[in-house]
């Protein structure tokens, strides 16, 4: 017995369907056969009928008024075996059988009244002297244009009922031999879905447990085996992601706890006292940064949980795209001084690019494109932000750098929350994940393209405000910024004929 489920399912609806088409192939055949050999019987009755009534047209022409016995002539010469010869009158009386029992009645059959109207007759029933089932053709036979008597033709149809039968229970076992493998093919069939599901459901639940280490074994075809592809794939990522996730929890660890291992030092040391004001300010500065340090590791993660919640809020307005950019470099000057890396600005548009966004959270995505360029260049190098219009509608910025470059392997994964190609390079691994967001958000694209030691290039294009007239007119002839080590805030002079920042 088939437990109930999807197997059970299968096997009946197959059951069903081939049952009802042989059922019908079964009733067609056995009508079939039946008229068959029925027609053929009436056919070779009516054929004889027929001869014998031409016969009695010429007989009664030359002998009737002669031989009144013609009609045993015709008994002898149209009898069939196992076939009952009869010659009737109008009334259905026999006049002449070639069955030494002559009925004692009328016979009033309906083919004896089709007989006696001129044509053909049959008819099929129970003889009521013997109750077999016969079978009856009659004809009639005309003397001088006038319908007198009736041949008539009985034969018996029980050997023919009996064949019939035989056949149709012969029919029958082939059906039932054929019914009977279907199912079991069906069987086998449905097995073939069931076993796979249930091993499929089986690897599920132990990853349902946490077991992801569990695989789902087996070559399955068409929808199963993508089925059975798509849950070792998921299972791989949940692994990916843990992995990720515990990356990730080791390494905020330990930049958790740099900078509160600074701070209680330097805290503990200044408890102390006996310092000079030099010392001092020094540890108290060190405790400020740090401090900042933490905050930034605070708000990087709160960023990350108001995007993954959708709660983000930004304050859009209208931002001086070009500003911005400047701004950011003036933020990352002194961490490219210490590399001796030039910052430079280069735009290529003839107006000033007004966007539509929240400043802040912009110049936030900028920053950290930035600086992971300088994080990730070598010394004395040089980074480029170019800013221009590929589309009509957009803004392309690039941050162009020659740094480590990132390999292809992990090129598709540095937007992923958590992910570090390095992890002794500090970080939480959500800047970039971050961004992407924040530039969706501002209905933006960003992507990344890169190559193994010859550098990065991070594309952030974005849509143009409605312009406005001071957004036409023209604030810089050269388009070129540019800050490099050796330049800083310190030097107060601003900008050159050449549009630079020194």
């Amino acid at each position: 017995m088939i437990k109930k489920g999807i197997g059970r399912q299968i096997v009946l609806q197959y059951f069903i369907v081939v049952f009802v088409t042989l059922f019908m192939v079964e009733v067609i055949f056995s009508l079939a056969i039946r008229v068959y050999y029925y027609d053929t019987i009436y056919n070779h009755m009516s054929t004889h009928s027929t001869w014998a009534s031409d016969f009695f047209q010429k007989f009664v022409r030359l002998n009737a008024e002669r031989d009144p016995d013609y009609f045993t002539e015709m008994l002898r010469t149209f009898e069939l075996d196992n076939t009952e010869l009869m010659i009737l009158n109008r009334k259905g009386e026999v006049e002449a059988s070639s069955n030494a029992f002559q009925a004692d009645k009328a016979i009033q059959t309906s083919d004896v009244s089709q007989a006696a109207a001129g044509s053909v007759g049959k008819w099929v029933g129970r003889q009521p002297s013997t109750g077999e089932m016969v079978m009856a053709v009659s004809t009639p036979l005309q003397v001088r244009g006038e319908n007198r008597f009736i041949v008539r033709f009985v034969t018996s149809l029980e050997a023919v009922n009996s064949n019939l039968m035989k056949l149709s229970l012969l029919s029958a076992a082939v059906c039932l031999a054929v019914l009977a493998l279907v199912t079991l093919f069906s069987i086998g069939l449905a097995n073939s879905i069931v076993k796979p599901i249930n091993n499929i459901r089986a690897v599920s639940a132990q990853m349902a447990k946490g077991k992801f280490e569990s695989r789902i074994k087996g070559n399955y075809r068409y929808e199963l085996g993508e089925l059975a592809a798509t849950l070792n794939y998921m299972a791989q990522e949940i692994v990916r992601s843990n992995q990720i996730k515990d990356d990730f929890i080791s390494s905020i660890s330990h930049e958790l706890r740099t900078p509160l291992t600074g701070i209680k030092g330097w805290s503990e040391t200044l408890t102390l006292g006996g310092f000079d004001p030099e010392e001092t300010k020094l540890g108290m500065g060190i405790i400020a940064k740090e401090t900042d340090r933490l905050i930034g590791l605070v708000e990087e993660m709160l960023d990350f949980s108001k995007l993954q919640q959708n709660e983000m809020k930004l304050v859009i307005s209208r931002v001086n795209l070009k500003e911005l950019l400047q701004e950011t470099m003036l933020n990352v000057w002194a961490k490219a001084e210490q590399k001796g890396i030039q910052v430079k600005l280069e735009d290529r548009t003839v107006q000033n690019i007004t966007v539509v966004g929240d400043g802040n959270r912009l110049k936030q995505v900028f920053l950290n494109v930035v600086d992971n360029a300088i994080k990730f260049s070598n010394e004395n190098s040089w980074i480029h932000l170019v800013v221009s219009r590929t589309e009509p509608e957009k803004v392309l910025v690039e941050v162009v750098d020659t740094g480590i470059g990132i390999s292809e392997e992990h090129l598709n994964k540095v937007k992923d929350r958590f992910f570090q190609v390095n992890h002794q390079g500090g970080g939480t691994g959500l800047g970039l994940a971050i961004s992407q967001q924040l530039v969706e958000l501002h209905h933006g694209e960003m992507d990344i393209h890169s190559e193994l030691g010859v550098g990065t290039t991070v594309s952030v294009k974005l849509p143009l405000a409605e312009p406005e007239e001071e957004d036409l007119e023209s604030t810089d002839t050269t388009g070129e910024s540019a800050v490099s080590a050796g330049d800083g805030p310190d030097n107060k002079s601003g900008p050159d004929k050449e549009g630079e920042m020194r």
